[in-house]
Formats: structure tokens, sequence, C-alpha cells
């Protein structure tokens, strides 16, 4: 790896245990929510470099990255300074497959690295100011707009728009390409498609090999409605019983709800998971204007009523939280003690749609 940012990842995985084992870890909320803030236009994403490209790219907030890098670093050191010990890099939509929407799909590689890059610059700058509480860039690997399970022709229920191969090819990409930048650790989430989430997580274990480094693994998925199921149609639990084997350092539920509707899904991998669990909810649910109305003290109440029922090692927020959301979770948590992994009984764990555990 030529990068001399490439962490070590076994000492990086033994401190963040180390972490969880005394507190809750606290992650950041969501970009796009604050570079809304900043009302950019077409110019502002195509910058100079991409001044004459030939279609419209406002919307593309990982290329920000690129062209913006002052806004996305800036949004990074607010988290950080609000109490987050664990930062997102810019790359939700990075992977080939979704750069595709605006013929960027050769840039994959470059955002990624330069995301990672950004989000470790800040995060080496702010623990730097505070030896005793380091902090970590988390590479994010988002779902793409395609599904590998689920035919979007109601038609032809036989149809599929992806394959799991090019999914697994698209993120070896991707997470080659934030292990370069610097990343700490590598998050699969607002996952909808558990196939899809079995290729990222295979092609994350790839990605390792080739680059001769292995981080720890997040991996969250997505609760879509009121049904708690995932968009594939699986419950909490056989979401949970299909990627166990994979051994990520935590397997958590993020985006799509809010804290009040999603507590039952928080609740219920809590029991069932066997090691570190995470949530970042939705600021409740958007209102006509696609907004989120949930404010910072109000979501925290939830947050930390979770923190004191034992089911979170690592919250954060998702669509509509802010700073201000991460700085109350902070703060309402900071004498909360973390959720305690269960014993469970050993059982050979299937799932399908449900759940089925034999013993």
């Amino acid at each position: 790896m030529p990068s001399n940012l490439v962490v070590n990842g076994e000492q990086v995985s033994a401190e963040i245990k180390a972490a969880l084992e005394k507190r809750i870890l606290i992650l950041d909320g969501a970009m796009g929510t604050m570079i809304q803030q900043h009302k950019l236009e077409e110019e502002d994403y195509r910058g100079e470099r991409f001044k004459d490209w030939h279609v419209l790219i406002k919307g593309n907030n990982d290329l920000l990255s690129l062209t913006q890098p002052q806004i996305i670093k800036q949004i990074h050191r607010e988290y950080l300074e609000a109490g987050a010990d664990i930062i997102e890099t810019n790359t939700f939509n990075a992977t080939t497959i979704s750069m595709e929407d605006y013929d960027m799909a050769s840039l994959s590689r470059e955002i990624n690295v330069e995301s990672a890059k950004l989000a470790r610059a800040v995060c080496d700058e702010i623990t730097a100011k505070d030896p005793s509480k380091p902090r970590y860039v988390a590479g994010v690997l988002g779902p793409t707009s395609k599904t590998c399970s689920i035919s979007p022709d109601v038609n032809d229920p036989g149809f599929r728009n992806i394959t799991f191969d090019r999914l697994v090819e698209a993120y070896v990409e991707s997470t080659l390409a934030l292990i370069e930048g610097g990343a700490h650790l590598i998050l699969i989430e607002t996952i909808f498609d558990t196939l899809n989430a079995k290729a990222a997580a295979y092609a994350v274990e790839l990605a390792f090999e080739q680059a001769d480094v292995t981080l720890p693994v997040m991996i969250s998925g997505t609760i879509t409605d009121a049904s708690g199921r995932t968009l594939s149609g699986q419950t909490t639990e056989a979401f949970y019983n299909s990627i166990r084997h994979i051994k990520p350092i935590s397997i958590g539920l993020n985006c799509a709800l809010g804290p009040d509707l999603l507590r039952p899904y928080v609740e219920e991998l809590s029991r069932v998971c066997e090691t570190y669990t995470s949530v970042h909810p939705n600021a409740g649910l958007p209102n006509e204007f696609g907004e989120y109305d949930l404010e910072a003290d109000e979501m925290a109440k939830e947050i930390v009523d979770w923190g004191q029922h034992g089911f979170i090692n690592i919250v954060g927020g998702c669509c509509g939280t802010t700073p201000e959301h991460i700085r109350a979770f902070a703060k309402g948590l900071a004498s909360t003690s973390p959720r305690q992994l269960p014993e469970l009984e050993v059982r050979m764990r299937l799932a399908g749609l449900e759940a089925c555990n034999l013993n």
C-alpha cells in the first residue's frame, strides 16, 4: 500500500475495543444535512476542474471532497469538536456504481482516497490536542442505488440491475482507496439488501488481502418502515444471523426511521447481537418539505434512554442530525455505562426472511 497513512489495524481494533468496554462511543451525524446549509449551486459543485462537465452534477456530495475540500473538513471538525469519537468519510455514494449517475465512475478511487485523507487530517489534528481521547475515521461504503436480490421491474421478478460480482469489484476498489487514504475502520452502512452487504463484506476481505492490512469492520443495516424489516424483507434478527459470520467489531441499524420508531429494533438487536451494537437514527421522519424536525435535546432524551437500558455501544445520527445533536448525545451519555455483551446459548443460527435458531 503506497500511502504512509495506512494504519495498524490490530492496534486500532484493540484500542477501540478497550474504549468500548469503558464507555459508549459517539459517531458523527449527517453529512448531507450540513452540506445543505451551505446552499451550494451547480458551479460550486463543479469548481474549476469540472466547470465544463457534460452533465449536471449538483447533488453529487462526494465530489465536494475534490471541489470544496475546505467545506468537508470543516464539517468533520465541527462533529469532532461536538464530541464524536468516530467520523465518517464523505464517500456514501463514491463507488463506481453510484458515480455512474454523473458519468464519473473513473473518479471513484480518487474521491475515496481524498475523502479519507480529509477526514484523517482533521482527526489527527483533534487527537493531537488531546491524545487521551483518540479519534477515528470510518471509511464509508454505501449501499449503492442497486439491489442484488430484488427486481426493479414489477413485471419481471427475475430481472436484476446489478450482479454480485460487479458489486464486489466496485467495493474492492473503494475499500483499497479508503485504506490508502488513512481510514481506521471500514463502515458498511445503510444496508437495505442483505446480498449487497454480503458482496461488500466479501470485497472488504479481498481488499484486506490485497493491501496486507486488516481493519475493524462495522456493519449497519436499515429497517425501512414500521414493518420492522429491511427492504429485502428480513427482520432484524434474520439480518443479524445473515452477517454474523463476518465477525465485525459492531453490527447496527441506521437511517429510515427516527429513534422512537427504531427503538424496538434496537432493543431486539441488543438482545441477539454477540458483538458491539451501533445505532445512528434519523432526526425523526421527514416533513412535507423533506426536512427533519426532531431537535437535539428531544432526540437526545431517546438516545440517553437507550443507553440507560443497555442497548448501545456506539451511537450517532443519520439524516437531519447536526453537531448540536451529537453534542447533546455526548453530554447525555457521558456517565452512562456501555451495553455489556450477552452470553448467548450456542445454536445454529440461520435466516431466510425470519431467523431460525436451532439447538
